[in-house]
């Protein structure tokens, strides 16, 4: 009846609330407000004497700068008075709706508290009854237990011969063990000295045992066998059990006084004369958890009051009662009908610091605790009873309905006079404020797009200049220090321009503008290149870098290789830049091949790491993929076809690791693992975001893992097309130019010493890939005898620098022993990452030494490294794998190339980085200019055009050139014009490459569109342009052929 009147009142006290407030409300005069201020009506008139002080709070109320806001068009009926009434309203409803809330918790605060009182209570009972049953118990048996102790005393020691032998303690304890419903078993140990050890012994026919071993080792019962426990050590007085209860008579000769918790009990029984517990330990043989009670057994004519000494004096032997806590608690709860709903723990709480469980279990349950104190009749020990209900509270469910309840009907009541104007006002006020910020936005993003484009080309047009001077400066007379200067501006150049090039990706990510080229590029390439980017960093930190692409993955590709390329340097950029030791290694293979190829290393045993540190294990770096089913198998991703090729790209390094708790935040853009990492090794933060964003665009994924201070693994997928079908007539000429250098090679035989299962693997791709057959030897020994067996002829050995350098003496046989061979002595080379050890190695073995070959292993730098050596085909001048100066040069030599820019010292630029490999280079500073000189006829073979122009910008300016090519090729195909006064050419081409600095606009999409041939964004590299113009010349080259 109590909930009744609760909910009744609460009811009619809200219907008072409200009556009241629309009383309020109508006798108000609205024309006393204006605007929120008070007129000079007479209060006294309605209000009385009070009406004034009403009148100033209300003034005070609706004056303050807090709660002047803007009306709503739907106040503009009521009048100048609708600021007014809207900020009373609103405040009379948050009142209401505070007031109701308070009501409600107190409401379920009361009712839940009462019944947690409840639960408290019958908590208590039920701990209460169930302590105080078993200290009844035990003490019950703790008396007779004691009673027995005399009955000894009475019968063993006072009688000669003695009345009690084992058999009729046996039997007496047996029959009786009703009256010690506690008790597992009791035993009788006789005080012996070590004098009359001997005698003891022979009178017992057995050898008093020690229990230490037990205690230190305990053995199963099936395997325990007094016969096997060691004697007890010498000592001044020994305890063993002579009487012992059937179900405890494996103690039967076991010294009391051996084991380290029956010796403290002994021995404070017999100082106390008291009954003494032992704290919980495992029996004998059961090692079930129990307690002993042992009382101490004396001569029948000890004095009651007699000191300790005098006990100790008279002590014949002691008398213990075992307990096995948990099945004799076991017991005792089962004989209670409500033993289910609560969990019982008892606990020795002699230490309070470190109580020790004597019966129970972990098992989790309510929160609510109740103590219940047990008094085992040993003062020095204390123990406790702790109960807690096995089942959570179940939720207040009448409560919360309740103050729910009470709570809905209030809200309902101020929402009926609120909820409908004002929606419908917000509604079209938020649909007016939308469309403002929607023209903000897109305002701001064009703004944002054309400062982008200006910012880029105004920044990139000076920064051409500078890298090319200082490219040019390079090639001049310079002492050390001037050109470490110069490396070093060359540096902070491209760096900036680096920056530059990231903000604006993310920038175009942003506005949904970033498209990817669908061209035909070689894979493997690429990744040389990206290799010879970060040798010389790799080298100097002695980092190995290694990369490999599986034999399955097509030789050409069609994508966006710019792209591809900027993700592998993004990551790879980030494991160099934060490993310190070890290894970065990048790993290409089809997706299938993770599952069913067994040659896809994924372990993260030092075994199978390349320089043998422990890695991330990079099955973790794409758990969460979704092109991966939960079973292992390949999801919904489909799996490569003949058309279609799914990569699945690692990249692997033995770095500092992130930290967990940042690498929820290793995508997010500007964003880095802490604040220390842009300080000690730079970077922007937004690299990672944008190859997130550009795997996603190849409808791919990526992902990582990370352990601090082991590693970190970079996974993405990406979905290219097989351009081994379709490759053009220019990607064939590149193929067949690089196969000539192969085919020097073809044919021969090398031997790899390398005991990394892994790095031989790396070392045979890439030697494989010069058409040399490999084998590997995991030692010098083995790979010498693979020699001397003369089965196979040998024309390299190769050897890596952590085999040779490992034993030097060895090295040095090995040497020896090569030369020593009947047929023609192998070409040795050592594979090593670091330029120290080269060094060190030429000192060492000096000009007779073996060959070095500098990692990473790349195509183009291995086959030079082998031709400089062994003297096969041309020796030519090639660094890291790229193109030869004198190819370059046979190629461009006499050539006549335009360069059209506005910019003077772009002009210089472009025409000296082409004037140093031979070509003979026309300036012009506008499109007008250019136009005339490339109208046909003319003796130009290429031209660079610069975008951006004043009067008429490059694409106009190709457009133009375009139409004029179009119509005297017309011409002369129908015949209008004599092809002899155009030299003879019949068809009227010129390769135009686009010049920019603003790489917003300038899309491959929109040069094809004008007619030009392609483009290169500022600042641009020399070599970069001598690629563009060696392919436009080759093809050119083939096409008048």
């Amino acid at each position: 009846m109590s909930f009744l009147h609760v909910v009744g009142f609460g009811l009619k006290l809200g219907h008072v609330v409200l009556m009241l407030c629309c009383w309020v409300i109508s006798v108000i005069p609205m024309n006393w407000l204006n605007n929120g201020e008070v007129m000079d009506a007479k209060p006294g008139s309605l209000l009385g004497d009070g009406g004034k002080l009403l009148l100033n709070w209300w003034e005070k109320l609706t004056s303050g700068s807090s709660c002047k806001i803007q009306p709503h068009h739907y106040y503009q009926y009521i009048g100048s008075s609708k600021r007014v009434r809207k900020t009373w309203w609103k405040k009379l409803l948050v009142a209401w709706v505070l007031l109701w809330i308070i009501v409600s918790l107190w409401i379920f605060w009361y009712m839940s508290s009462q019944a947690t009182e409840k639960r408290k209570e019958s908590l208590a009972s039920m701990c209460d009854e169930r302590a105080r049953m078993l200290q009844d118990q035990f003490n019950v048996s703790m008396n007779h237990v004691q009673a027995m102790s005399i009955l000894i005393s009475t019968f063993h020691h006072g009688k000669n011969p003695s009345a009690i032998d084992q058999k009729t303690f046996a039997e007496y304890t047996e029959r009786t063990a009703f009256e010690r419903p506690l008790t597992s078993g009791v035993a009788y140990a006789v005080r012996v000295l070590h004098s009359e050890r001997e005698q003891f012994e022979k009178l017992q026919g057995w050898t008093i045992k020690s229990m230490d071993a037990l205690e230190q080792k305990p053995v199963h019962k099936d395997d325990y066998a007094v016969e096997k426990l060691e004697p007890s050590p010498v000592q001044e007085e020994y305890a063993p059990v002579i009487f012992a209860q059937e179900t405890v008579s494996h103690v039967v000769s076991l010294d009391m006084l051996s084991g380290k918790e029956d010796r403290e009990n002994v021995l404070r029984a017999r100082e106390s004369g008291k009954g003494v517990l032992t704290a919980p330990f495992p029996l004998i043989k059961t090692n079930r958890l129990g307690v002993i009670l042992t009382f101490a057994v004396y001569k029948m004519d000890l004095p009651s009051n007699a000191t300790p000494n005098e006990r100790i004096q008279a002590t014949k032997g002691y008398l213990g009662g075992i307990f096995d806590i948990e099945s004799l608690v076991e017991k005792l709860l089962q004989q209670l009908a409500s033993k289910q709903t609560i969990i019982v723990n008892v606990y020795d709480t002699t230490n309070l610091s470190h109580p020790i469980s004597m019966y129970g279990s972990d098992e989790m349950g309510d929160e609510l605790q109740h103590v219940s104190p047990l008094n085992f009749g040993d003062p020095f020990r204390r123990h406790e009873m702790r109960c807690r209900f096995k089942h959570k509270a179940p939720w207040p469910w009448l409560a919360i309905t309740t103050a729910v309840g009470i709570l809905v009907i209030a809200l309902l009541i101020g929402h009926i006079f609120h909820a409908t104007v004002n929606r419908i006002a917000r509604v079209e006020d938020d649909y007016h404020w939308m469309m403002e910020l929607k023209k903000r936005a897109e305002a701001a993003d064009v703004a944002k797009s054309q400062f982008l484009a200006t910012v880029s080309h105004e920044i990139r047009t000076p920064m051409n200049g500078v890298l090319g001077m200082l490219h040019m400066l390079m090639d001049t007379d310079l002492d050390v220090t001037q050109q470490d200067y110069v490396r070093t501006a060359q540096a902070s150049g491209k760096a900036l321009v680096s920056l530059i090039n990231e903000v604006l990706d993310q920038a175009k990510i942003e506005s949904g503008k970033l498209e990817l080229e669908a061209v035909t590029f070689d894979l493997r390439a690429i990744l040389d290149d990206v290799l010879s980017l970060f040798s010389g960093k790799s080298q100097e930190k002695g980092v190995e870098l290694a990369a490999y692409i599986s034999d399955h993955v097509p030789e050409m590709l069609i994508g966006d290789p710019g792209r591809f390329r900027q993700i592998i340097t993004n990551l790879m950029g980030n494991s160099i830049k934060f490993t310190e030791k070890g290894h970065v290694f990048v790993t290409i293979h089809l997706v299938e091949e993770v599952w069913d190829s067994i040659d896809v290393e994924t372990k993260s045993s030092s075994k199978n790491t390349l320089s043998g540190l422990p890695v991330a294990d990079r099955h973790r770096s794409w758990t969460g993929f979704k092109a991966f089913a939960q079973d292992g198998t390949i999801g919904q991703l489909p799996s490569s076809s003949a058309d279609s090729i799914n990569l699945i790209v690692s990249v692997e390094d033995t770095g500092v690791g992130i930290p967990p708790e940042a690498q929820s935040r290793v995508f997010t853009p500007f964003m880095q693992v802490g604040p220390s990492i842009s300080r000690m090794h730079g970077g922007t933060g937004i690299g990672l975001s944008i190859s997130k964003c550009l795997v996603g665009l190849m409808n791919g994924e990526i992902g990582f893992t990370s352990v601090p201070k082991i590693g970190s693994t970079f996974t993405f997928t990406a979905v290219f097309t097989n351009g081994s079908s379709t490759v053009n007539e220019l990607n064939s000429q590149q193929i067949n130019n690089q196969s000539s250098s192969t085919s020097e090679f073809q044919g021969m035989r090398a031997l790899v010493i390398e005991p990394r299962p892994v790095r031989a693997k790396v070392s045979r791709y890439h030697i494989q890939r010069l058409g040399i057959n490999v084998e590997v030897a995991s030692d010098l020994d083995e790979a010498f005898m693979s020699l001397s067996t003369g089965n196979t002829n040998i024309d390299m050995v190769l050897v890596d620098q952590e085999v040779w350098d490992n034993d030097l003496s060895s090295s040095t046989v090995f040497v020896d022993r090569l030369r020593s061979l009947h047929h023609s002595s192998p070409k040795l080379f050592v594979l090593t990452n670091s330029i120290s050890l080269t060094r060190a190695s030429a000192v060492a073995f000096g000009p007779d030494g073996p060959s070095i070959i500098m990692k990473p292993l790349r195509a183009g730098m291995l086959a030079a490294s082998l031709q400089r050596a062994m003297g096969v085909g041309n020796r030519v001048n090639s660094r890291n794998g790229e193109l030869p100066s004198l190819s370059l040069r046979n190629l461009l030599v006499g050539r006549k190339i335009l360069v059209v820019d506005d910019n003077n010292v772009n002009l210089r630029v472009a025409a000296g980085a082409l004037k140093k490999y031979g070509a003979d280079v026309v300036c012009v500073d506008s499109g007008d200019k250019a136009i005339s000189l490339l109208k046909p006829p003319h003796h130009l073979d290429a031209c660079f055009m610069d975008i951006q122009m004043p009067e008429m910008d490059g694409f106009e300016a190709t457009r133009r050139i375009r139409q004029i090519e179009d119509n005297i090729n017309k011409r002369i195909q129908y015949g209008e014009v004599s092809i002899e006064a155009y030299e003879n050419v019949s068809n009227w081409h010129i390769p135009i490459l686009a010049m920019t600095a603003d790489v917003i606009q300038a899309t491959h999409e929109e040069c094809i569109k004008s007619g030009m041939d392609g483009y290169v964004s500022k600042p641009f590299e020399a070599e970069q342009l001598y690629r563009e113009v060696s392919r436009f010349l080759q093809t050119r080259l083939h096409h008048n052929e």
